[in-house]
């Protein structure tokens, strides 16, 4: 994908899950990381995130259905272009007012108007899709890109072999205005405890 500028977020020409890729998301607060910040995460605590992006820990190695989403995830990418008619490509994404929110997007359109977030969940989570809710533990993350790319809207693609769902979710401007503020004192946080692990290693 040719590099995409706009007023809100600059894109990064290296692929994702490269060692390039790994250094730039720890240098910053992805997408991911959102829920844990705002308590919504089942997997991770702030406090866990904390010690792993100031290098005191590593990143937890990925569960089964990771790994399962990671396998499904072009197919799934596929499925939605031929459903929603419109290329997509994954692309990472960096905000233009805070350096240190990032984003790696499962696809963004070649015009940077188009954002979808992909999901190859188990039943229970699929199922809340096809009722029309988006599973609690992701709504931080779908706001976080908004708040990165400046939409108004993110397309959910909840996706299983045979059945998939598409739920257009709108930017809630209350809540990333506390997502901001949330990430930002985390991000403060960070620094602090990495400059005052060096100056102990120096001092």
């Amino acid at each position: 994908m040719p590099p995409i500028n706009t007023p809100f977020f600059f894109t990064l020409s290296f692929e994702q899950n490269t060692n390039e890729w790994l250094s730039w998301r720890r240098q910053g607060i992805g997408a991911s990381d959102a829920p844990v910040i705002m308590g919504h995460s089942p997997w991770q605590k702030a406090h866990q995130l904390l010690r792993i992006k100031t290098g005191q820990n590593e990143e937890r190695p990925a569960n089964g259905a990771m790994q399962r989403g990671k396998m499904l995830e072009p197919l799934a990418r596929r499925e939605y272009v031929r459903h929603a008619g419109i290329e997509v490509d994954p692309v990472c994404v960096q905000s233009r007012e805070y350096a240190w929110m990032r984003a790696s997007l499962d696809g963004l359109s070649a015009d940077g108007r188009r954002v979808v977030e992909i999901k190859c969940p188990g039943e229970r989570d699929h199922q809340l899709a096809d009722s029309g809710l988006v599973p609690e533990k992701y709504c931080a993350q779908l706001q976080h890109i908004l708040a990165v790319t400046g939409l108004t809207e993110i397309h959910y693609w909840s996706f299983r072999p045979g059945h998939t769902v598409l739920l257009k979710v709108a930017r809630d401007e209350h809540f990333i205005a506390a997502l901001i503020e949330k990430e930002a004192a985390f991000w403060t946080q960070v620094c602090a405890t990495s400059d005052g692990r060096m100056a102990s290693a120096t001092g």
